[in-house]
């Protein structure tokens, strides 16, 4: 029984992708989705989970923790591939780093080990949320000189490792091109209300305040709404790899995500300081899949919702048999 959520989830993304073959659905009515995704279900989301659990200030230690699973594999990557193509690189720093928690694993880790494992999950997205929400698309566009707002195929990107990029060498122009990028960063993280809504969470939980009863009931609507919301919008966006180029590419991202992913999942089992629960539903966090702002921000640089959303969709499914496998090793008792 513990399986059928998941796999709901799974059935979900499918069906709206038959949607949209069907022509039902537009090849760009995922954009709709997406911002009631982002701006409206997934704050709700955090809302209700804050309004009906107690986060225990301690639990932070796993917001860092989040951080750095959702950081680590960026700078790798950033490093690795400094001879590839920026087309390349980028697909590959927005979709094999960062974690799919709020619309993929708080539904799963619920269904394999209770409400109380929502609690452990979100204080991890918090760190997560700062990567996926905007740093890790602030970071590759810096990190590759790619210009916000404008896609690579609009900015003539060719086989080099970053786009042409020069320098600035007098004080003003040093002084200009700092705030350009002080704009960005500020822009990438106010502008997601995800984020935000995190940043606003803890605050109140720092301050030992607590959000009233009515409130959880407000959002509930929006956080039953979350998960069906966003495997609906990945299905849309989905498309079958177009030619063997695509094939690769996907390969690539997973190739990059199922040694880091099983590589946190171990530190989170046995090096973090909490118990048995908590640790095991962080470690099926690091298991997650490719998470939906990866989708959005890789349309945003490549124009390539298509072969996100597969990607997507094809970690979802191994993430769930990961998890699955992780979730009855520690029932077993093997680790």
């Amino acid at each position: 029984m513990t399986l059928l959520q998941p796999i709901a989830l799974l059935a979900i993304i499918i069906a709206g992708y038959l949607f949209k073959r069907c022509r039902l659905f537009g090849q760009r009515d995922y954009r709709i989705i997406q911002v009631m995704l982002f701006d409206l279900v997934l704050p709700g989301a955090i809302v209700y989970s804050f309004a009906t659990n107690p986060h225990d200030p301690s639990l932070l230690w796993l917001s860092a923790f989040g951080f750095v699973v959702a950081l680590v594999p960026v700078l790798v990557i950033f490093s690795a591939t400094r001879h590839s193509p920026v087309t390349q690189r980028a697909f590959l720093m927005l979709n094999a780093t960062g974690l799919n928690i709020g619309c993929f694993c708080f539904p799963v880790v619920q269904a394999f080990l209770g409400e109380q494992a929502i609690v452990p999950a979100a204080m991890f997205d918090i760190g997560n949320c700062i990567m996926v929400a905007a740093g890790t698309n602030v970071m590759t566009q810096t990190l590759l000189h790619i210009q916000p707002g404008r896609p690579l195929t609009e900015q003539g990107a060719g086989d080099a490792p970053t786009l042409p990029y020069t320098r600035p060498t007098d004080r003003d122009a040093k002084r200009l091109a700092r705030r350009s990028l002080l704009r960005t960063v500020l822009k990438g993280f106010v502008g997601s209300i995800p984020f935000d809504t995190y940043v606003i969470m803890i605050v109140l939980m720092v301050c030992g305040l607590s959000l009233p009863a009515w409130f959880a009931d407000l959002f509930r609507p929006l956080s039953n709404a979350n998960a069906c919301v966003a495997m609906l919008m990945v299905g849309m966006m989905m498309d079958l790899p177009a030619n063997r180029s695509d094939t690769f590419a996907v390969l690539k991202v997973l190739a990059w995500r199922l040694p880091f992913g099983l590589a946190f999942a171990a530190v989170a089992w046995f090096l973090l300081p909490f118990d048995a629960g908590i640790r095991e539903a962080t470690m099926m966090c690091c298991l997650a899949p490719v998470a939906v702002f990866s989708t959005l921000f890789t349309d945003e640089v490549l124009g390539n919702a298509r072969l996100a959303g597969f990607t997507l969709s094809v970690s979802a499914v191994i993430s769930l048999g990961m998890m699955t496998g992780a979730h009855a090793m520690t029932a077993a008792g093997i680790i």
